[in-house]
């Protein structure tokens, strides 16, 4: 199944050809500043469909601001939980239905990134999928089309979202279940670029962000979401905490099968945690 839409995943590509293939990341260089406007631009910019003024697009950011662009990623998913909550409240007030509400605030949130979280989790699926060796199924995930691991895993992962956040909009948890999960899919990207956790080419999205954020500072952001959640109700703190463990899973299962994170491994990670989250959220 191959996709012919032009606009395919831009950002994301622009940065896995920007950087030359030199070996591993270079480090983060104390004489590199970034301030933390030019981290929140980045951040918008790998991880949303935003427009941001001032960000050049063909200008290549450092890791100093790459690494500051993960600390803003759970304020980024907070804006789009935001957004998508918003539509689930007036599907309320519009007498849509659970159902239609789900799908409404599901399509917003993947407008919203360009579906470029979605179109990561199908390319890892095909690398996964495809028994290959690591550069072989690198090769497979940079190709522009999609296989039947992709579609599959596409499908699976989204009827999962849609159906458990429709359920959870049955039970009355809809607004704060999908900001919820939106925070803790940006969280699992932050996590997945600790250190200690190398890329998976020398190239690309994934040399980029890789081993920029503190593993003690991605505890403790994730543990504060933990205990924020945990004031809303515990169902929300263990659907972060669930959501979470799966993307740590997935990291290291890229980093075995791989040899590290790429920028289809983060994307892979964010809607992952989507869909553990909702899922627990819709318990009863």
């Amino acid at each position: 199944m191959r996709s012919h839409a032009p606009s395919r995943r831009p950002a994301a590509r622009r940065l896995e050809t920007a950087r030359p293939e030199t070996g591993r990341p270079p480090p983060l260089r104390p004489g590199n500043r970034a301030t933390p406007w030019d981290g929140l631009r980045l951040a918008l910019t790998l991880l949303t469909a935003v427009p941001v003024p001032g960000q050049g697009a063909s200008r290549t950011p450092d890791r100093r601001t790459a690494s500051a662009a993960m600390y803003w990623a759970p304020v980024v998913g907070l804006m789009l939980g935001g957004v998508a909550a918003g539509v689930l409240v007036a599907c309320q007030h519009a007498h849509t239905g659970s159902l239609l509400a789900a799908v409404l605030a599901i399509v917003v949130l993947a407008a919203l990134t360009r579906a470029l979280h979605l179109d990561g989790l199908a390319d890892t699926a095909d690398g996964f999928g495809s028994r290959q060796p690591a550069d072989r199924a690198l090769a497979i995930m940079a190709r522009s089309d999609i296989g039947p691991f992709g579609v599959v895993t596409l499908l699976l992962t989204l009827l999962i979202q849609v159906s458990a956040l429709a359920q959870a909009e049955r039970v009355g948890r809809g607004p704060v279940a999908i900001i919820v999960a939106a925070v803790a899919a940006r969280l699992a990207i932050l996590l997945a670029c600790r250190r200690g956790v190398p890329a998976a080419r020398p190239g690309g999205l994934g040399a980029l962000v890789a081993g920029t954020v503190h593993p003690a500072a991605g505890a403790s952001l994730a543990a504060a979401a933990i205990a924020t959640a945990l004031a809303l109700g515990w169902i929300y703190a263990v659907a972060i905490a669930a959501g979470l463990a799966c993307s740590v899973l997935l990291t290291a299962l890229a980093t075995r099968r791989l040899g590290g994170i790429t920028g289809d491994v983060l994307g892979a990670a964010a809607e992952i945690t989507t869909a553990a989250c909702l899922l627990v959220t819709a318990i009863t």
